[in-house]
């Protein structure tokens, strides 16, 4: 009999998996507890904003070779906006300096040579500590980087906690080596920011069901999965909500939910148990922006990265477990003043609006926004083979020997389905 793919659950990953096997002609379904696809990674009506927001801010990056694929296949490659080259304003709040990070065009980082193309206070031995990397893999930022040097504050702080989303002195930065390999080192092409044009669902998660259902895949929303039955070594029926689905020997099994949930599903398997929170604030102002969507790094502040697209001015803050404990409107006074500062130093225009205390704006907290990147944690990421012998694993908490990114997630889907297949 021909093999039926399951796929529990419709995140990144598990819309990754399911593109992946639908193109290679498998049959497809897919089962997602909730009313909608996209999982960490959506967009919604926000009704005190009166227009569709995401629940987090991403920043993809050109090099993202799996996520780039993904979007060709299903048709979105328009969905996101990438600049003719790369670059990325930076403004430290606390002295009010300025500078824009443009990378060249080699795969070697030459550019690095030029002082004035450099972090503001940094020399090029503090950028030396990425070569170290390869090696670096259960071991902490400061092994290589002093924490009391402007490059700490300025850019190897600011770039571990975006990532990882984890505090730079405790996140195992060996993670950050392949992102470099992938990205910085392959030059500036490889380095322009992705921003979703009009939503992280409009970019990612519509098109891609709209192409998984005209290619004969079934996508079944507000499915949940309570249990899997088996038989032996193997899964042999899937327990849901409204009633048992038996499994046929050729058929093969993706996990594609988040890890406290698999480990729910299967106690035997060990998986990461600690996390760290993104805050996210959108703040909607009168008039809209001209020109493509843009973003702004930010340190000395709150705010890590500011996303400025029509009229909306959205802030990201990684590694916030404690200033998830704030209130919300504390919070957003925070990020607001912070905006404004920004704003007014890199010489950008106030837009209309922005001249208010505060203008209509949400926060929302996403408390267990990836595992924390730990050593400890990092150690306990499972590698795609379930402990079942029809089963896979995917998901941004995996072993993918990337961090728990959008890539990460959605290359974790194409292995599993890969083994799947192939099994």
């Amino acid at each position: 009999d021909p093999m039926t793919l399951h796929i529990i659950g419709a995140g990144m990953s598990g819309l990754a998996a399911a593109v992946a096997a639908t193109k290679r002609g498998t049959k497809v379904i897919v089962h997602e507890a909730a009313k909608q696809a996209g999982g960490r990674c959506r967009s919604y009506h926000d009704a005190h904003l009166d227009c569709v927001i995401d629940n987090g801010n991403h920043l993809l990056l050109s090099g993202n070779r799996t996520v780039t694929g993904y979007l060709a296949t299903i048709g979105a490659s328009d969905a996101l906006y990438a600049p003719p080259a790369a670059a990325f304003p930076f403004v430290d709040l606390y002295d009010g300096t300025c500078w824009t990070l443009t990378p060249g065009a080699g795969r070697l980082p030459l550019w690095l040579l030029d002082p004035k193309r450099r972090v503001p206070g940094t020399t090029l031995s503090d950028y030396l500590a990425a070569f170290r990397l390869a090696f670096a893999g259960g071991k902490t930022l400061d092994r290589y980087v002093s924490p009391e040097g402007t490059a700490w504050r300025r850019f190897w702080e600011p770039l571990t906690v975006s990532v990882l989303n984890t505090a730079a002195e405790e996140a195992d930065i060996g993670l950050m080596w392949p992102v470099l390999l992938e990205t910085f080192f392959k030059g500036e092409a490889a380095c322009r920011p992705l921003i979703a044009r009009h939503g992280l669902s409009e970019a990612l998660v519509e098109p891609a069901l709209s192409w998984l259902r005209a290619n004969g895949a079934e996508v079944r929303l507000g499915h949940r999965l309570r249990s899997l039955e088996r038989n032996g070594d193997r899964v042999s029926a899937l327990l849901f909500d409204d009633g048992a689905e038996d499994l046929a020997p050729a058929d093969r099994v993706i996990l594609a939910l988040p890890a406290p949930i698999t480990g729910s599903l299967l106690p035997e398997l060990v998986v990461p148990d600690a996390y760290r929170a993104i805050v996210n604030g959108h703040f909607r102002i009168a008039t809209p922006l001209d020109g493509p969507p843009r973003l702004l790094g930010v340190v000395g502040g709150v705010a890590h990265w500011l996303f400025l697209r029509d009229d909306m001015i959205s802030v990201t803050v990684s590694a916030a477990d404690a200033l998830a404990e704030e209130s919300a409107e504390d919070i957003a006074a925070a990020l607001w003043n912070d905006i404004r500062q920004a704003l007014v130093l890199t010489g950008m225009p106030l837009p209309q609006g922005a001249e208010a205390p505060l203008p209509v704006w949400r926060i929302v907290k996403e408390k267990r926004a990836t595992f924390a990147q730990t050593p400890a944690q990092v150690r306990k990421r499972p590698g795609p083979r379930g402990p079942l012998s029809n089963l896979l694993l995917a998901g941004d908490w995996t072993n993918t020997g990337l961090p728990a990114t959008i890539e990460g997630a959605m290359r974790s889907g194409e292995t599993a389905t890969r083994l799947a297949i192939t099994r």
